[in-house]
């Protein structure tokens, strides 16, 4: 069993048929003519190729015969495919063609639904991940399976963390997960939001050592606290953005006025500021600053706010602290009483609303025609 209370990390491991073209014949360019292998034609014909990507995988497989490639074919349908998806994981896997059906493929289906997984999991499963497909059955996914149960004790959120990401089927748990919560914990992250991430966001700790050691180690120099939820989103956050990405995020702050220690304060704060794309970071700002007269710290203090939709939330509640003010409902502006007007919950906001409406009648009509004039 995995433990993450304590301080020692222990595991337990864990008959061919014919089938009709998904695409008519078409012709094909005097590249593909001048390769004219029955592989080429095949792929191009049946699955749907382009001549280049058809010449291509025609370096990785071939067919000699169309018998094994119909079969392979005729199984997927069989299994739930429709024949879009069937041509989109060729594409992306041409060598399942030369898989044998019983042999290589129907067990794994099948030790798949043993575990609790649907058809249509399995499907968007293999669609996301086709290359899951090469994997040892006995000596890869049974393994990888078990150790993943053993990590997360459940079998319920192992079947959720494998629905949330395809890959974690296919990685190698034990040179780079298992090391990795051996970090998360050496530098202070509770076991609990390990097992959270694990579950709901696996390819958060699924990156190699040496990259995953690299992020944990920029995002503890920034300060974040590892005790908090914000560090597992800061560590994605690096995970996920290329660093001239990361700088010109931080030139989109820097011109609204912002210095580097309040970017970094938002970070810390709240790292999806930093996963927003540059246009909504200026539209926000702009609503913020220009519109409703706040200084730019204002995001450096709830960069929360960067996250908000600008139709659903900004924009209609913004206008009615307007009219709010207008009508005496508030008195006066402060960053502290107009930030919750943001980031309160919908149901809060309204009961709120609903107070104010005793005083200055038409105050929930004003914000709900704002709201669909909005949206």
């Amino acid at each position: 069993m995995f433990n993450l209370v304590g301080r020692n990390l222990t595991f337990s491991v864990f008959k061919t048929t014919s089938v009709h073209r998904l695409f008519p014949r078409t012709s094909y360019s005097s590249q593909a003519a001048s390769d004219n292998s029955f592989t080429v034609s095949y792929l191009i014909d049946s699955c749907g190729f382009p001549p280049d990507k058809a010449i291509s995988a025609s370096k990785c497989l071939s067919i000699q015969t169309p018998d094994r490639a119909d079969s392979v074919i005729a199984f997927f349908k069989k299994q739930g495919f429709t024949e879009t998806q069937i041509s989109h994981l060729v594409r992306k896997f041409p060598r399942a063609l030369a898989c044998n059906p019983q042999i290589n493929l129907f067990p794994k289906f099948e030790f798949l639904r043993s575990v609790g997984l649907s058809d249509s999991d399995i499907v968007k499963i293999l669609i996301a991940r086709p290359k899951f497909l090469r994997k040892s059955l006995k000596n890869s996914i049974e393994p990888t399976f078990n150790l993943l149960r053993d990590l997360l004790q459940s079998n319920e959120k192992t079947l959720v963390a494998i629905r949330r990401c395809a890959w974690v089927l296919d990685l190698d748990s034990r040179a780079n997960v298992i090391p990795n919560m051996q970090l998360l914990r050496d530098v202070g992250v509770p076991g609990s939001k390990m097992l959270y991430v694990l579950t709901y966001h696996p390819r958060d700790i699924s990156d190699t050592k040496e990259q995953f050691k690299k992020a944990v180690e920029e995002v503890v120099e920034m300060g974040v606290d590892p005790l908090k939820t914000n560090f597992m989103s800061a560590v994605h956050a690096l995970r996920s953005i290329s660093k001239s990405n990361l700088e010109k995020k931080m030139g989109t702050y820097e011109k609204w006025g912002l210095s580097k220690a309040q970017i970094l304060l938002a970070f810390r704060t709240n790292p999806w500021c930093m996963m927003k794309s540059e246009e909504k970071i200026n539209k926000v700002m702009d609503y913020l600053v220009n519109k409703m007269g706040f200084e730019a710290s204002i995001v450096a203090n709830n960069s929360v706010l960067i996250s908000l939709s600008m139709k659903k939330r900004i924009i209609p509640r913004c206008l009615v602290y307007q009219y709010c003010l207008d009508n005496g409902l508030i008195e006066g502006t402060n960053e502290c009483g107009f930030c919750w007007w943001l980031k309160s919950s919908d149901n809060i906001f309204m009961k709120r609303l609903e107070r104010y409406e005793t005083k200055a009648p038409g105050v929930l009509q004003f914000y709900r025609e704002k709201l669909d004039h909005v949206n």
